[in-house]
């Protein structure tokens, strides 16, 4: 882009692709000299009505001088920006830096005149309002703090935008003309409307994908065989309810038909809309394949094809290319190297994927980020006999490749409010923005439960996902996202395993669980497997073999009335003989008891046992019936005719009784259930971050500025940390250097007996267990044989670095930590001090800002918490000061970003009251937090 000289350089940052109201793409960029031709042409597009409302009078075209002005910027005092989809403008907005007058002005002036043109046939998309968070987020970069806007009378939608953007701000009437003023500073509401925008932007983004009215398949093969005749099959095959078309450029003229589809050789002799195109080319054929589909009007693409960033440095520079050209014309991306998507709904059936067999019609939505892992999440889903069993089928199904495009994070979005998905599960190999999947998933779990299994935890992901990095290892981000009310899992057999007991069951009100069956030694696993996993069984109840479908029946609804229940697993084997219980007869029983008393959860483990598996599929499905005049799914590997074996229905208010083939794997998913249920009941109390009158925050953040003016990346010495950590109430207790014998004898003078003398060298720092640590000297003889002792064990002063610390009441020692992660966030975390909590890696986190109930739980969630409470008869801790503790750290990293680092340690908690003996702080300039600006789709 050509830039004068006496111009800033071009802000290529600015640059970015947002998802509009109606689920499509555009782009945002600065508008510079070289777009004149562009601006006249858009500006011939829009209405005499919307030229009247931008320049307050009628304005039939553009002079000369003012096509100058309006591309001539110098992206400081004047600054224009374009809304553009196929390369063309669709919208505009400028601002103009103005002073207290009114005229044109300079920095240090901080308000700005700021105009939007939006062209007629993209008015009500969300244009403006993308506009609007962009514009203000350049001018704050800019030193702008005010926006200021005359809008005529008549021009609602106009005024709706300024007013609906949920910034503080001023209106008045003057001369005919409403003048708005606002502040750019976001606040709570601002950023409250910025992300229910992007919700419903994104979640239309994903629907227009998952349930399109036309289907083209771009590469089906002329012969039987190849990804893009299959996938043509499968779609076919699934009875989609829209249109659907072949598309193949080496189709023969006169051919107009590929088994049974309208063919065609381009997707432009396509005689109508479009909505979803499913690309599997050869990857040096996809460019032309996205341009025809764009100038077509399509809305997204699958693709499926092969060859991009799983393939090296060139692949993913042309799927950074794919994107890039894609979102060009508006389109979003499934893919590439994507296995499909499926949609279930009887208004949809779509199977535009490689699974040869559409899965069951369900309340479940499944995202993979691979293909293998897809094909086994939907076959197991899937199975009546062999692992868990029974009918539990999906709503949706999205596997997204290389992910380059559409994410985890928007089909959560799209599944938060889909009325057809009552359970969620994915399984990832990587979180491209862990910070917005955290928040999405909070929301989405407050409503649903969300399963995730996560892939490659103990190295990089996968060569296809390009996504930032995190400095955060496995065990911290699975511990954000329990947090976040994640169902978090270890394997695709525990994902599934979940899956069905939280899509067929009701939430568990507590832990305590009643097991009954017809085996002693398989109840006693049960039992031992619920200590295991945390849980409160109750004794098992044997029923003996002898047990008939009627005893079963009884026991159920004891278990089910007793107040003291909150769920129950009964457990059944086979018996041998004429006294052997039908399958059909016990798995009605169990239904009709469980029906009985529907807010409580009943699980089966079964040994064995496949026919009672298939009688409890049968006696009661979720999956809904097929509706009237449909036809029914068939199989590419039956024949047309061979119907499905039907769902049948579920009674109003009948759940679904989940089979496992093992106790442990029952009772995990049973655990899963029982956190997840409390964090809901949590969740709808989250608790505050409290308010301390004694800190100062101003005083901190003076301080702060005048420490990094040293330069970047400054670790505190020790007065500073002090002083930092004093203003947020946290007081370190004072330590004197002691680099000699009699300096040591000063320091303990000054600071009073009993002291403690420590050797700090790095090597010995925080390492009592080596001996580099004396406590309770009790006058000066003792230092000194001390002092002594350490320099001939250790080496000389200068290399132990000695210091000398007054007693501390004695208690259990314990480290705090905060950290900001590019990626993730700001991160509190917590856990004792010592060798075996490290060993063992027994700490706890939370995202900061952390609530007053986060920090009780967090003190509470480590293993080694009993320490802290009494554990032998040891007296309890002082937990209420940890807590606050706690919160007083996360204050600190929340008000000021810039202390990157904070690390306390050792903390003593005594029975009353705690002592920080050690502390350090780090500044920085923090990392560029994404979900404070404006929205944008990510760039990888």
């Amino acid at each position: 882009m050509q830039t004068s000289p006496d111009r800033h350089e071009y802000p290529a940052h600015w640059e970015a692709d947002v998802v509009l109201r109606d689920g499509g793409t555009a782009r945002i960029r600065p508008i510079t000299v070289d777009d004149a031709d562009r601006l006249v042409s858009f500006y011939e597009q829009v209405s005499d009505e919307s030229k009247y409302y931008r320049f307050f009078a009628p304005y039939p075209r553009l002079s000369a001088k003012d096509v100058h002005r309006f591309t001539h910027h110098d992206f400081v005092d004047r600054v224009g920006l374009a809304a553009t989809v196929g390369g063309e403008f669709i919208a505009t907005v400028r601002y103009d830096r103005i002073g207290a007058d009114g005229t044109p002005a300079s920095a240090p002036a901080d308000e700005a005149e700021v105009a939007f043109l939006v062209q007629d046939a993209h008015q009500g998309r969300g244009v403006a309002s993308a506009l609007l968070e962009h514009i203000g987020a350049v001018a704050r970069e800019r030193g702008i703090r005010r926006f200021a806007a005359e809008v005529l009378p008549a021009n609602n939608k106009m005024i709706k935008v300024f007013t609906d953007a949920g910034y503080t701000q001023k209106r008045s009437f003057e001369d005919g003309v409403v003048r708005l003023e606002f502040d750019l500073e976001p606040t709570d509401r601002s950023l409250a409307v910025q992300y229910a925008r992007e919700h419903r932007a994104e979640a239309r983004s994903v629907q227009r994908l998952l349930a399109p009215g036309s289907v083209a398949v771009i590469g089906a093969g002329r012969t039987p065989g190849g990804v893009g005749r299959s996938v043509l099959g499968n779609i076919r095959d699934a009875g989609f309810t829209g249109r659907l078309y072949a598309v193949n450029k080496a189709l023969p003229e006169e051919q107009k038909e590929l088994d049974g589809v309208p063919a065609h050789r381009s997707v432009r002799d396509i005689d109508g809309p479009v909505d979803l195109a499913v690309v599997a080319v050869p990857a040096e054929y996809v460019p032309e394949v996205v341009t025809e589909c764009g100038e077509h009007g399509v809305q997204g693409l699958v693709v499926v094809s092969a060859g991009y960033a799983e393939s090296g440095l060139e692949g993913r520079e042309s799927q950074r290319a794919l994107v890039r050209h894609a979102r060009t014309y508006g389109m979003r991306i499934i893919g590439p190297n994507a296995f499909g998507i499926i949609n279930t709904s009887p208004r949809v059936r779509l199977n535009a994927s490689l699974a040869p067999e559409t899965p069951r019609p369900g309340r479940i939505g499944l995202f993979a980020q691979s293909g293998a892992i897809g094909i086994a999440l939907l076959s197991r889903l899937h199975r009546r006999g062999g692992g868990v069993t029974g009918v539990t089928g999906v709503s949706t199904f999205v596997s997204s490749g290389n992910r380059a495009d559409v994410s985890g994070n928007d089909v959560l979005q799209y599944w938060y409010e889909d009325p057809d998905t009552d359970v969620v599960l994915m399984y990832l190999e990587s979180i491209g923005n862990p910070r917005k999947f955290t928040r999405l998933a909070r929301r989405t779990a407050a409503a649903k439960p969300l399963v995730v299994v996560q892939g490659a935890r103990h190295g990089a992901a996968p060569q296809g996902h390009a996504v930032r990095a995190t400095r955060l290892p496995h065990e911290t981000v699975s511990a954000l996202l329990r947090q976040a009310g994640v169902i978090r899992v270890d394997t695709i057999t525990d994902l599934v395993d979940a899956g069905l007991l939280l899509a067929r069951q009701p939430l568990p009100a507590g832990p305590r669980v009643a097991i009954l069956g017809n085996s002693e030694s398989l109840g006693l696993l049960t039992y031992d497997a619920c200590l295991a996993e945390g849980l409160r069984p109750h004794p098992p109840q044997d029923l003996t073999t002898a047990a008939s479908a009627a005893d079963f029946h009884a026991a159920l609804s004891r278990a089910l009335a007793d107040d003291r229940c909150d769920a129950v697993v009964v457990t059944a084997i086979p018996a041998v003989g004429e006294v052997s219980v039908a399958d059909a007869a016990l798995a009605e029983a169990l239904r009709s008891a469980a029906a009985a008393a529907p807010a409580k959860p009943v699980l089966v483990v079964h040994v064995e046992l496949g026919g009672l598996a298939e009688a409890l599929s049968a006696a009661a499905s979720t999956a809904p019936q097929a509706e009237s005049g449909i036809p029914p799914q068939t199989s590419p590997r039956s024949s047309p005719t061979e119907e499905r074996p039907p769902a049948v229905e579920a009674p109003d208010g009948a759940h679904l009784i989940p089979a496992y083939p093992a106790a442990e794997r029952a009772v995990r998913a049973l655990a899963q259930a029982v956190t997840y249920a409390q964090w809901r009941r949590d969740a709808a109390d989250p608790g505050k971050v409290p308010e301390y009158e004694d800190i100062d925050e101003r005083g901190a953040a003076t301080l702060i500025d005048g420490l990094l003016a040293r330069g970047q990346g400054l670790t505190l010495g020790t007065e500073e940390t002090c002083d930092l950590l004093g203003h947020y109430g946290i007081h370190v207790h004072r330590t004197l250097p002691a680099p000699t014998p009699d300096a040591a004898a000063e320091a303990a003078r000054s600071l009073g007996y009993p002291v403690a003398l420590k050797a700090t060298a790095p090597h010995l720092r925080h390492r009592a267990d080596l001996g580099g640590v004396r406590l309770d000297l009790a006058d000066e003889e003792q230092l000194r044989r001390s002092y002594t002792e350490l320099t001939e064990l250790f080496g000389a002063p200068d290399e132990l670095r000695p210091v000398v610390q007054r007693m501390a009441p004695r208690g259990v020692d314990v480290v705090v930590r905060a950290v900001i992660d590019p990626a993730a966030g700001a991160v509190l975390s917590f856990g004792l001090a010592g060798a075996a909590s490290q060993l063992l890696g027994d700490t706890a986190h939370r995202l900061i800002p952390v609530t007053d109930r986060e920090a009780s739980s967090l003190v509470r969630s480590i293993r080694t918490a009993p320490l802290l409470f009494g554990w032998r008869g040891s007296a309890p801790a002082d937990t209420r000061a940890l807590e606050e503790l706690l919160l007083r750290v996360s204050r600190l990293v929340d008000d000021h970003p810039e202390v990157v680092a904070v690390t306390l340690e050792p903390v003593v908690v005594a029975s009353h009251g705690l002592s920080v003996l050690g502390a350090s702080v780090r500044l920085a300039t923090p990392p560029a937090r994404d979900d404070l600006g404006p929205r944008t789709l990510p760039a990888y």
